[in-house]
């Protein structure tokens, strides 16, 4: 499989996947958490408000969208712990096309169930297998075109729309936060704001338990997290740095934050008590950095990536 170069997503990517993904995604909003003043200006992007609860709907409009009509016969299919699988699905099933997804087996139940329900054919793998078939791109019994969940041009244009939104709603922003996954998520956000607001601060952020991104900042090129540990944060850390991925990550991002899986629930717990915002770990991690003080006093907008968590797990986590 010939894999095309690395190359920056422009402006005209991003206002040509807006168009596109217009009728499939929800505009979501940015509200500000009221905290008091002995805390930094923190604003919430609510991309678990999206109809799959989770941003990753955008991405995956915008690739399915794109699909030559040659292709859409055979299908598509991706490779998730439940988010990108969601909205490859939801994506394909509008467009009519089938879908299957190479799903890591510890993934939430409710994110397994709306994969099922969205039509989508699944197997389930452990983490290590999947994280190998994201770098070989295949996966043996699997039909169709693959969507990458993160190292997509396509996928990432998606994403960045949120960037465009998020300047339209706060055009004061100083700094914004978002999970490192994959990276596709930064990648695009950070894209869109870097090309309009080159001032603004971007941040990474990771659990304390899977934080590739912040050793290799460290070292300077793409490492592996050789303590990676599962953890209820499983929408972001992954077990290393893909090096295409560090390619399209390092001239935007700022830093990357490590928090704590403690630090995680609290967030969890404080959206739901302030904000009424349900977000599973990984659309937890960008509040749980914003409260350490490390990306300043604000205005912060934090990226609620996806609210997918069982709900019976999400009220054991924030009652801890």
């Amino acid at each position: 499989m010939t894999i095309p170069p690395v190359r920056p997503i422009t402006l005209t990517d991003i206002q040509e996947a807006r168009e596109r993904i217009a009728r499939t995604v929800v505009r979501t909003p940015l509200v500000r958490l009221e905290l008091g003043p002995e805390f930094p200006d923190i604003r919430l992007k609510l991309e678990n408000l999206q109809p799959i609860n989770a941003y990753k709907l955008r991405g995956a409009a915008n690739a399915v969208a794109l699909l030559p009509v040659s292709e859409r016969a055979r299908g598509v299919w991706t490779i998730s712990a439940g988010n990108a699988g969601q909205g490859v699905a939801y994506a394909a099933r509008q467009a009519g096309v089938p879908c299957s997804v190479v799903v890591i087996e510890t993934a939430p139940a409710a994110k397994v169930d709306r994969m099922r329900a969205l039509g989508a054919k699944l197997f389930p793998v452990p983490y290590e297998v999947a994280w190998k078939a994201l770098d070989d791109r295949a996966f043996p019994g699997v039909e169709g075109t693959f969507v990458h969940p993160f190292d997509d041009h396509n996928f990432i244009a998606g994403h960045a729309t949120m960037g465009l939104e998020i300047l339209e709603d706060a055009p004061d922003t100083a700094a914004v936060i978002a999970s490192i996954g994959g990276g596709g998520l930064i990648t695009g956000v950070g894209s869109a704001l870097k090309a309009l607001r080159p001032e603004i601060k971007i941040w990474g952020v990771e659990p304390e338990t899977a934080a590739p991104m912040s050793l290799s900042l460290v070292a300077g090129s793409p490492q592996e997290f050789k303590d990676w540990k599962a953890s209820f944060v499983d929408g972001a850390g992954g077990q290393s740095v893909f090096p295409r991925m560090w390619e399209r990550m390092k001239p935007i991002i700022d830093g990357s934050l490590v928090v704590s899986l403690e630090e995680t629930r609290k967030a969890m717990r404080l959206m739901a008590e302030k904000a009424r915002v349900i977000a599973e770990g990984a659309g937890a991690l960008p509040l749980a950095a914003a409260l350490t003080g490390k990306a300043g006093p604000g205005p912060i907008v934090c990226i609620v990536s996806g609210g997918n968590v069982d709900l019976k797990k999400f009220c054991e986590l924030i009652n801890l």
